[in-house]
């Protein structure tokens, strides 16, 4: 059983072959309407359950369009409409659905609810985020950094603001794809060092967003204040020195790309000129989302790797 719960669950060969995928896959779709589906449907006949614990734009609709691009179909929940949102624990819900549908994602808080489903689940479970972790984000962004011409190996990213579950996946990648990130985070806001462990001696965290972005071929940052978190006028405060803005970037490489996994908040964590600017890519970056998305349920059906 392939599930996608972390990067690691494929390993670097496979994210490699779906990156390749995700790529060649975008390529013979130029120029074609968003709805025809691929020309060889390689996922006919199977349908996808996607189950939302929290609100969602781009996970919704890219793993939506992702299985109808394939040739498959797909069903959505949300969890207060289903019995898991009135007491049907995560194990139950897991082997119902495993009889009615081939792949379950789940976009939901707290991991252990992702681990439960796959253990419980006889079909491939994803995680489409958690408060630990976003996978199928990274796979976007590094088909978006390659996308542009640039190799992963040797790459250096810098990340900017607060040790969350994006920037968790990032360093898991770096392991895994041979790549540098340096995270400037404010005191009270670093990630755990099991999640810098998880770069395999490629991450680490330093104070000054200068010394972060030195050198770096790709900015990244993300929203500082998520859905349900509190006392967000203290975090704002502690971030601010962290804004990528037009000096913050031209410290980096010349060349360098700007990435944000959106939503946005313009003049919080990036301000306009560089979210809007020449090297920004975000909506490439969105919008592969929906093409690394389409390589993942190939491999989680085995059909990669």
């Amino acid at each position: 059983m392939r599930h996608f719960l972390n990067l690691t669950d494929a390993g670097p060969d496979a994210i490699a072959a779906m990156l390749d995928d995700a790529l060649t896959r975008k390529q013979a779709r130029a120029g074609w309407t968003k709805g025809r589906v691929d020309a060889d449907a390689p996922l006919a006949g199977h349908v996808l359950a996607m189950i939302f614990e929290k609100n969602s734009t781009r996970t919704r609709v890219s793993f939506d369009m992702a299985i109808r691009q394939l040739g498959g179909q797909s069903i959505v929940m949300e969890a207060g409409q289903m019995q898991l949102g009135r007491g049907e624990t995560v194990a139950d819900t897991a082997r119902v659905l495993s009889g009615y549908v081939d792949a379950i994602m789940i976009r939901t808080d707290d991991h252990a609810k992702v681990e439960e489903m796959a253990h419980y689940a006889t079909v491939p479970v994803i995680n489409g985020l958690t408060d630990e972790s976003h996978p199928c984000q990274i796979m976007a962004d590094l088909l978006t950094i390659i996308e542009s011409g640039t190799s992963l190996p040797g790459l250096k990213v810098a990340w900017l603001g607060d040790g969350n579950n994006v920037l968790a996946s990032i360093v898991e990648a770096a392991g895994l794809m041979h790549f540098d990130v340096v995270a400037a985070c404010p005191q009270g806001f670093q990630p755990d060092e099991d999640v810098v462990a998880r770069g395999g001696g490629r991450a680490r965290v330093v104070a000054d967003p200068r010394e972060a972005v030195a050198g770096a071929d790709v900015v990244i940052t993300d929203t500082w204040i998520s859905m349900g978190q509190s006392h967000a006028e203290t975090k704002l405060a502690a971030m601010m020195p962290y804004q990528v803005d037009a000096a913050l970037m031209a410290a980096a490489k010349p060349d360098a790309k700007f990435l944000h996994c959106l939503p946005a908040h313009r003049g919080e964590e990036v301000t306009p000129d560089v979210i809007d600017g020449a090297q920004s890519l975000i909506w490439a970056e969105a919008e592969n989302r929906l093409h690394a998305q389409k390589s993942v349920l190939r491999w989680c059906l085995g059909q990669i790797g």
